[in-house]
Parts: structure tokens; C-alpha cells; sequence
């Protein structure tokens, strides 16, 4: 029995959501929907920024949030909708580390895109007589070069640090996904220095990220305050509501799994959550941003009639 227990590990049996048959095909297809969905909303929010209207730093950056949002949905969804459908899935260590990477690198991604997005903000509201040559075209892929960098080398440390473990006896995976705190709890040998790669991630990317967040929307609150009609702050306040709430949904989540002291947990709790930021959140971006949004209305109906327009005989 010893012998099997330090078998060493080479593969991994994803088993997320697979312990009542019943629920495995009504999770398929809204699973399935939900990814259809994301795709269709966030391709569909790059692809209106053909509008001249949309050609401001603000639509650039959400241009590239849905992209990020596409690829980070596909690294995960696809991946589940297999394990529901033939019961729980063999994933190889090499695949496993490759998932691992690209969801902490699209994660991370978008952690540094809406504090990015909350500095336009402020530079559009504290600022508008200087919005123009603070961010330019120059500046604005500045700032989007820096969070693909800053999230490859995120998550190149963090795969390289998660996977010098050790993994022996036990290769189930009761979660959604390859994710560090499930991978730990696999681990047979000392697991301190990943467990600090997790404490560093969560100081130096997501709390780094709400402190740009929170100090941005502090001056913003500060210069809407300042405004004399109520018809002016609440239109200057309504141009912020979107980011915010995909700011509470995103780190509201993440924060819920990574600053806690359960690293080697992996509860259906923490499941039900990994799905909120994996699968819910790419999906509702599109239509926070859209939903009050003139500008994107607009330009959504345009793009409509042209459609049909161009099936026309």
C-alpha cells in the first residue's frame, strides 16, 4: 500500500462536477452555451471597434479585454465540457503545466487591463484637458505591452515554481481546471516555496492592480463631487459604472480563492467560484460594457444593418 501511494505521478484525472451523473449533461449545455456565448460577445466587441466612433484609448483596451477574455475562456471551457462529457479526463503533466500557464498568464493579463482601464479613467474624468497627449497611440500600447509582458513573466514563475513538485500516489483532480492549490494538495514532498509563490503572486499582481483600481476611482469620485448638476455627475459616474462591476465580479472571485490559508483545498465551493472568474466572467464582459453603452449600441446596430444589407439580393 505504501509503494502505491509514492507512485509518482505522470498524469492527471480531472473529475470537476462528475460525482452526480445527473447533473452532467445540464452542465454540458450551459456550459457549452455560456462558452458560445463568450466567444460570440467578446469577438463580436473587437470586431464593432471598425467604427470610427470606437477609436479611443478606452475601446482599445476593451478591444484587447475580450481578446484576453477569448483566449482565457478557451483555455479552461473546452477542457471541462470533455471532462463532463466522458465522465472525468486524463490530461498528461506536460498538458497540465501548459493550462497552468495560459490561465495565469490571461489572468494576469486582465488583472493589469482593468487597472490599465481604471487609469484611462481617471486621466478621462481628472484630467480631460490633458487626456489627449497623455494617452496617445504610443502610450496606450505602451501600457498594453507591459501587461503581456508583465503576465508572461507571471506566469512563466509561477509554472516553472508549481511544477519542480513532486506528485505521487492519488491523480485525481476534483476541480474545474490544472490550478495551483488543487496541484498542492497532490504534492508528496515540501510545498512551502510554492505556497510563497502564491503569497507573491496575490501581493505583487492583484492587490498591486485594486490599489491602482481604488486610488484611480478615489480622484474620480473626488472630481464628480465637484461637478454642480446632478445631471452631470450622474453622466460622468455612468461612463465608470461598467468597469466597475467587472472589476467587483473579477477580483471579487479571485481574491475569494487566492488569499486564503486553503491552498490544498479544493472544496465544491471553491469549484462553484472557479467557474464565477473562469466561465461567468468573460461572458457577461461584453455586455456589461455594452448594455449601457450608447456608443457600442450604436455601433452594434450599424454593424446589424450592414449584415443584412450585404445578404440582400
Amino acid at each position: 500500500m505504501a509503494e502505491r501511494n509514492y507512485t509518482v505521478v505522470t498524469e492527471f484525472f480531472l473529475t470537476a462536477f462528475t460525482e452526480r451523473l445527473q447533473w452532467r449533461v445540464p452542465l454540458f449545455l450551459v456550459f457549452l452555451s455560456f462558452y458560445l456565448a463568450t466567444m460570440l460577445g467578446n469577438t463580436g466587441m473587437i470586431l464593432i471597434r471598425g467604427d470610427r466612433r470606437l477609436h479611443t484609448p478606452m475601446y482599445f483596451f476593451l478591444s484587447h479585454l475580450s481578446l484576453v477574455d477569448i483566449c482565457y475562456a478557451s483555455t479552461i471551457i473546452p477542457q471541462m465540457l470533455a471532462v463532463l462529457w466522458e465522465n472525468g479526463t486524463t490530461i498528461s503533466q506536460a498538458r497540465c503545466a501548459a493550462q497552468f500557464f495560459l490561465f495565469t498568464f490571461f489572468a494576469s493579463i486582465d488583472c493589469y487591463l482593468l487597472a490599465i482601464m481604471a487609469y484611462d479613467r481617471y486621466a478621462a474624468v481628472c484630467q480631460p484637458l490633458l487626456y489627449v497627449t497623455i494617452m496617445t497611440e504610443k502610450a496606450c500600447w505602451g501600457l498594453v505591452t507591459g501587461a503581456y509582458v508583465a503576465g508572461f513573466f507571471s506566469a512563466f514563475v509561477r509554472t516553472v515554481t508549481a511544477f519542480t513538485l513532486s506528485f505521487c500516489g492519488n491523480n485525481e483532480i476534483n476541480f474545474i481546471f490544472c490550478d495551483l492549490p488543487p496541484l498542492l494538495k497532490l504534492s508528496c514532498g515540501d510545498s512551502y516555496t510554492q505556497e510563497v509563490v502564491i503569497i507573491v503572486f496575490a501581493v505583487f499582481v492583484m492587490p498591486v492592480c485594486i490599489l491602482v483600481i481604488l486610488v484611480s476611482y478615489l480622484f474620480i469620485i473626488v472630481a464628480i463631487l465637484h461637478i454642480r448638476s446632478a445631471g452631470g455627475r450622474a453622466k460622468t459616474f455612468s461612463t465608470c459604472a461598467s468597469h466597475l462591476t467587472a472589476v467587483a465580479l473579477f477580483f471579487g472571485t479571485l481574491i475569494f480563492m487566492y488569499l486564503r490559508d486553503n491552498a490544498g483545498q479544493s472544496s465544491e465551493g471553491d469549484r462553484v467560484v472557479s467557474v464565477l472568474y473562469t466561465v461567468v466572467t468573460p461572458m457577461l464582459n461584453p455586455l456589461i460594457y455594452s448594455l449601457r453603452n450608447k456608443e457600442v449600441k450604436e455601433a452594434v446596430r450599424k454593424a446589424l444593418s450592414k449584415s443584412k444589407a450585404a445578404r440582400r439580393p
